[in-house]
């Protein structure tokens, strides 16, 4: 068997490591005589895989004993309409920093079933190619949180800090984040945040998951009119089986905690990891004729990185060339073109070692 390089921006490269015991407990896990596919969510075994993953992400990100963690489905995109089911009971109006098309649709859901979202910031003016700086953020009178996509996957727009949100009356209200393409790549400070919520396909497991990370004191903050398995609260309350959850994503999930923690060392060894793949890459690209990535320093973002070639009408060349040679997935976006490495942390080192030779040979050959 041969496995290549995976570079695709999402469902995403997993851990070998992973993958194997996966595969090694697929008809059997642990001697129960089932898959863990066919247990009950209600069975000791299946709570016992539950409660680890939790307590592993716990530890990964040290999130704060105030803070619930939420296992759920619907994807990312089910969270831009239940974050501001959760959070508008009070009233007031939800505020967004707008850096891509992640944080675009976001908004449009928000506008789509409220009738109202006001852009604080945005980075349309400079072609997506920066985040809005702290000061340009500028929230309404009646804002009731802020939200926030910490990476554009599409673009590579990455968030160089994290923001506060202040209304003009100069009181800080809950800041939401769309983490789903950057959590778990190096340490984070929860306690700056309101809500974080993550599709798992990136770096947490595969497709069929979501992790949210909600303080308490926002668990009372739902409108009436929820759709109830959106609230949060009852998640909480339910220890995230107020129905079936999405079982064996949640247990592959947990493996990938075991792995970060056991295999890699932790964030702060994973931050690092991350941080010289994506750095080799984009000295590589800066060093080119050929390739280019139009995104500021400060704000590349480190898990997809975005390149286009001089010349376009080599770009279908390039990627048969990159596929004959092992290296998958490297097509950009529909609505952006071009080509995109997505760096997540089950890629390799070694694949970005490979992405760079082929890019130099195809750049001497072609440029």
């Amino acid at each position: 068997m041969t496995r290549h390089f995976n570079f695709c921006a999402g469902p995403a490269a997993l851990p070998a490591a992973v993958l194997e015991r996966a595969r090694d407990e697929m008809l059997d896990y642990r001697g129960h005589g089932l898959s863990v596919m066919e247990m009950s969510h209600r069975s000791a075994e299946y709570v016992a895989i539950a409660e680890k993953a939790e307590a592993d992400l716990r530890e990964l990100l040290a999130i704060p004993a105030n803070y619930r963690v939420l296992f759920t489905q619907g994807g990312a995109t089910q969270q831009f309409a239940a974050v501001p089911y959760n959070l508008l009971g009070a009233g007031g109006t939800a505020n967004f920093v707008d850096t891509g098309i992640w944080s675009r649709k976001a908004i449009a859901e928000a506008r789509h079933l409220f009738g109202d979202a006001r852009v604080a910031a945005s980075s349309e003016a400079s072609s997506n190619a920066r985040v809005p700086a702290q000061e340009e953020i500028e929230l309404s009178r009646d804002a009731a949180y802020l939200h926030y996509t910490a990476n554009e996957t599409i673009g590579g727009l990455a968030f160089d800090y994290i923001p506060r949100g202040v209304r003009p009356d100069g009181v800080e209200v809950p800041l939401v984040c769309d983490m789903s393409s950057s959590i778990l790549s190096g340490p984070l400070d929860v306690s700056r945040f309101g809500v974080i919520y993550a599709g798992a396909q990136k770096n947490i497991g595969p497709a069929g998951l979501v992790v949210v990370i909600v303080r308490d004191d926002l668990l009372d903050r739902a409108r009436a009119d929820m759709p109830s398995l959106f609230g949060y609260k009852a998640l909480a309350e339910g220890g995230s089986m107020v129905n079936t959850p999405a079982t064996y994503s949640w247990y592959l999930a947990g493996l990938v905690f075991e792995w970060l923690k056991q295999d890699i060392g932790g964030l702060a060894a994973m931050d690092a990891i991350n941080a010289r793949k994506a750095g080799k890459l984009y000295a590589a690209i800066d060093a080119s004729g050929l390739y280019s990535n139009s995104i500021a320093p400060a704000n590349r973002s480190r898990m997809n990185v975005p390149f286009v070639l001089a010349d376009p009408r080599l770009d279908k060349g390039f990627l048969a060339e990159a596929e004959q040679a092992g290296l998958l997935n490297l097509k950009g976006h529909r609505s952006v073109g071009g080509m995109r490495a997505s760096l997540y942390n089950a890629v390799p080192e070694a694949a970005v070692d490979a992405l760079i030779d082929f890019m130099a040979d195809f750049e001497n050959r072609k440029g």
